[in-house]
């Protein structure tokens, strides 16, 4: 068991909606034993906008939030990653880079809201819709006791809450 704040990165390919959103709600929702960060594989150099509601919604400010490559968390000297977790189907099918600190993986697959065309009320929908996933997944996340996270299943027990079966 470590005794610092576990580091945990959410992975999309364009890092500007979803991994934005779940980065978000980490932050908000997982106090100082855990620290949230975000990184796409190409990503689009800017945060969705249709995000900007769900972040001021957890009283969090926008421009706090910024969409970067990947590779600033497998450079040397990057801090080591705990859990990693995709939130895009791309993302999880793409070769990653070998990331320090050895962290356990998951695949947590999110309807992308950034696709999402339609009225204002239809997109809004699509972020609300996005941010309820991902706060579910991370509610149940955080609700795992520290052994279970430094347990020979815990892999197991990620991939089950990002398919919406834990229990």
């Amino acid at each position: 068991m470590t005794d610092r704040p576990r580091n945990v990165l959410f992975l999309c390919t364009g890092n500007s909606a979803r991994s934005v959103i779940a980065e978000g709600l980490l932050r908000r929702l997982g106090g100082d034993r855990f620290r949230a960060f975000s990184a796409g594989s190409f990503p689009t150099g800017r945060v969705n906008p249709g995000a900007y509601p769900v972040l001021r919604s957890l009283g969090l400010d926008p421009a706090e939030f910024r969409s970067k490559s990947w590779d600033e968390f497998a450079a040397p000297g990057a801090a080591p990653i705990d859990f990693i977790f995709t939130v895009c189907d791309n993302a999880a099918g793409e070769v990653c880079p070998i990331w320090p600190g050895r962290p356990v993986t998951a695949h947590w697959g999110v309807e992308d809201p950034a696709a999402v065309t339609g009225s204002e009320a239809e997109v809004a929908a699509a972020f609300a819709a996005a941010e309820r996933r991902l706060r579910r997944r991370i509610e149940h996340f955080l609700a795992l006791p520290p052994e279970v996270l430094d347990g020979p299943d815990v892999r197991a027990r990620l991939e089950a809450i990002g398919k919406d079966t834990a229990p």
